[in-house]
């Protein structure tokens, strides 16, 4: 019974993209240069969340007991969602355990054939993380995929079926997390508009970064005229776990009654819910960090550059460097590794063939001499 599982992890080992899981310990890891976390803002154990959290766990417990349409809601989880909402400028918003788990539960409900009353039409792209594919694979509409922000060509598709009365979606992220590329909102919005499409902006990599006070791209635009649902989550720049939405009340009544993810999963921990509280909170503070974080990633895409390397289209901290060899990005991350200098290394299927990286996730915490010493590295290497 073993034996096909047994196959596939040869066949992986055979092609180098077997994963396995590293332990660091925090003693030895304080010894490394780490530029692969997501903890964009340095916030994951900022001691006023950590309090937030152990306060909240003494109120209401370290575990939620239940689902939320059980015995696992309580007034925390709802402020949360006000204040997420207000900051977002919705009408509501509502709390997922993770990221993956929002953009799997949320968009498949929006796109069930049944309710809506014929298979819908989403125009996707085509770098758009794990979590939406496997949403589209479950709902299965028709896809209509566009080069990764290429607004002409998501233009020219939206004229080729313009004519269709099919609903349809306009699915991607504010900021990609593998290429650290950003959509270019306003033009997407504009179409939206214009070809009566739903949006799903999916700002799980901009949030905490990006907008006035770091609540997102989407922030910084009108959105009023088109329907539409913002994702982001608590697990990136604010340094906690979960994920959310941001919506009109009546999508957010249809998500409680249709979202499973959200329906059949205990909620998540007081705890959890206290410190993201406080780190939605904190963020709104943080423009000086922001400003470094942003200058200083310049920095490194402009050096890098200089020197030769392939950083995509990269315009923000997160910063790839492009080998077509898969072999070749696992070795430089164990030579960087070898000199305490923690990077991420991608490979395909979570990036395209021919694609793959060292991912490179800058920090407000990073300083001059931190990217000085990673260029001055990867030029002996």
């Amino acid at each position: 019974m073993y034996k096909p599982y047994k196959l596939y992890l040869s066949v992986l080992h055979s092609t180098s993209k077997y994963r396995r899981l590293l332990t660091t310990g925090q003693e030895n890891q304080n010894n490394y240069l780490d530029f692969s976390t997501n903890d964009y803002l340095g916030l994951s154990r900022n001691s006023e969340i950590l309090n937030a959290a152990i306060i909240a766990a003494q109120q209401y417990g370290i575990g939620s007991t239940g689902s939320r349409l059980l015995s696992g809601n309580n007034e925390l989880f709802e402020s949360l969602e006000d204040i997420i909402a207000k900051d977002k400028n919705t009408e509501s918003a509502l709390i997922f355990n993770t990221g993956f788990q929002t953009n799997f539960s949320v968009l498949s409900s929006l796109l069930d054939s049944k309710i809506l009353g014929t298979k819908p039409i989403v125009f996707f792209d085509k770098l758009n993380h794990a979590s939406l594919y496997q949403a589209i694979s479950l709902s299965n509409p028709e896809l209509v995929r566009f080069c990764h922000n290429d607004m002409e060509h998501l233009s020219s598709l939206l004229i080729k079926y313009e004519n269709d009365n099919r609903p349809k979606f306009i699915v991607t992220e504010t900021v990609f997390g593998m290429d650290g590329t950003i959509l270019p909102i306003d033009t997407i919005v504009a179409l939206a508009k214009k070809y009566k499409t739903f949006l799903y902006l999916d700002e799980a990599h901009a949030t905490g970064i990006y907008g006035p006070n770091g609540y997102g791209l989407s922030t910084n635009i009108d959105l009023t005229g088109i329907p539409f649902i913002i994702m982001g989550t608590f697990s990136k720049a604010l340094g906690c776990s979960g994920g959310y939405v941001a919506c009109d009340q009546i999508l957010k009544d249809y998500l409680v009654n249709k979202a499973q993810g959200f329906i059949y999963s205990t909620a998540n921990s007081p705890f959890v819910i206290g410190a993201s509280y406080k780190a939605w909170e904190i963020i709104r503070g943080l423009n000086k960090e922001r400003e470094q974080l942003l200058s200083l990633s310049a920095i490194l895409r402009n050096k890098l550059i200089n020197l030769g390397f392939d950083i995509g289209d990269s315009a923000s901290h997160i910063i790839p460097i492009i080998y077509k060899e898969e072999k070749l990005a696992i070795k430089i991350t164990e030579k960087l590794f070898q000199k305490k200098i923690i990077v991420s290394c991608i490979r395909p299927p979570t990036v395209p063939l021919n694609s793959s990286r060292i991912r490179i996730a800058l920090n407000s915490n990073h300083k001059k001499s931190d990217i000085e010493q990673l260029l001055q590295i990867l030029e002996t290497l």
